[in-house]
Formats: C-alpha cells, sequence, structure tokens
C-alpha cells in the first residue's frame, strides 16, 4: 500500500484557548493539553493504529509539539524537523483574528498572508517537502506539529492551493489521516477528537 501521513495537532495552550497566532512564540500546554495528549496516545496504541510499530515520526521543535509526542509516547521515536514548524506570523504574532480584522478587515491569512513573517509561498514550500517526504516513505510516517501548518500539508496533499486549508480547520490535540483513494490523494479522515473524551 501507499503510505500515507498521520497528522497530530499539539494538545491546548493559552494562546489557542485565547485564538491567539502562535507562530514562532514557545508557548507550553496547558493540563487539558497535556491531558489530551496523553489521550492521544492511548488512541493511537489501539486498533487500527496498534501502536505504529516501524512508523517513522516527526515532531516540530516547539515545546508545545514536542511536549504533545513525549506524552503520546512517541518522543525516542522522534526526529525534530524544523519544516514542521508553525507558520511564522511576523507583525501578526500573539493576535486574535478579531485584533486582526480591527487594523484589515476583511483579512484571511490563506489569502491575504502577514506582514513581515512568512509568505504564502513559503508556507506552501515547506508543506510540499512534508508532502514529499512523506510519500517517499516507504511506510506510514506520523507528525507532530501545529494547526496551520498541518493545514497546509492538507491542502498540498490533495494538489490544491494554500487557499484551500481555510476549509479544513483543526482542534487541539486531533488525529487525521491523509491517504489515497482508487489511486488518488485523499482525505481518510480529518480532524477526529474522539479520544478526547476518554
Amino acid at each position: 500500500m501507499a503510505p500515507r501521513i498521520l497528522l497530530a495537532r499539539h494538545g491546548q495552550t493559552a494562546w489557542s484557548l485565547s485564538g491567539k497566532h502562535t507562530g514562532r512564540t514557545d508557548v507550553p500546554l496547558l493540563d487539558e493539553g497535556r491531558q489530551g495528549a496523553k489521550l492521544l496516545g492511548e488512541r493511537l496504541r489501539r486498533a487500527p493504529y496498534d501502536g505504529l510499530a516501524g512508523v517513522e515520526v516527526r515532531t516540530s521543535p516547539l515545546v508545545r509539539a514536542r511536549e504533545t509526542c513525549e506524552l503520546a509516547g512517541f518522543g525516542e521515536r522522534a526526529d525534530v524537523w524544523d519544516t514542521l514548524m508553525e507558520w511564522d506570523y511576523g507583525a501578526y504574532e500573539g493576535l486574535t483574528p478579531a485584533e486582526i480584522q480591527v487594523v484589515r478587515p476583511g483579512w484571511l491569512i490563506w489569502r491575504d498572508g502577514v506582514p513581515e513573517g512568512e509568505t504564502l509561498a513559503e508556507v506552501t514550500a515547506r508543506a510540499d517537502e512534508v508532502v514529499a517526504w512523506a510519500r517517499g516513505a516507504s511506510r506510514d510516517v506520523l507528525v507532530f506539529a501545529h494547526g496551520h501548518v498541518l493545514r497546509a500539508i492538507g491542502a498540498r496533499w490533495l494538489g490544491l492551493p494554500l487557499s484551500f486549508a481555510a476549509r479544513i480547520r483543526l482542534n487541539p490535540t486531533s488525529l487525521s489521516v491523509l491517504g489515497w483513494a482508487y489511486g488518488e490523494p485523499a482525505i481518510e479522515s480529518w480532524n477526529e477528537t474522539g479520544h478526547l473524551a476518554g
């Protein structure tokens, strides 16, 4: 079978809870986020994943992703990969969408980008790098990263422009699987959070 990529978004942080754009600021997990990461690990140890033995694991270097990876039980198997870092939001770092709308009405990150941060083309290139790595693997892969970069990977896996990512939201500590259908890239599952109910 062609390899799939499993996407794990990091657990809840104070900034994700308040809706602040959290790019390169190294915000730690809340207790809720730590508990969610443990529940995600339990989910990945049950069928159909069965612990993902032999699967290659990579994580963003930012603490919220690395800690989620560790608490889920994959820390010792994971390689840190800068390509999985969150979008560099530049001047919009730490702002909520509502605060940005005050100074830039109608703004949409997936269309308009951010000032003094990463461009749409740069984020697309990073997402494409992850997709190329996953498709070149000999088995499924698992990554721990962040909401916007994972949504970008989802769009690019499907061969769609970055703007499509606006339509596929991701909750903290969610699990998604990008795979194949009839030989074409497909979303196998998206934004699963049932494990958080325990």
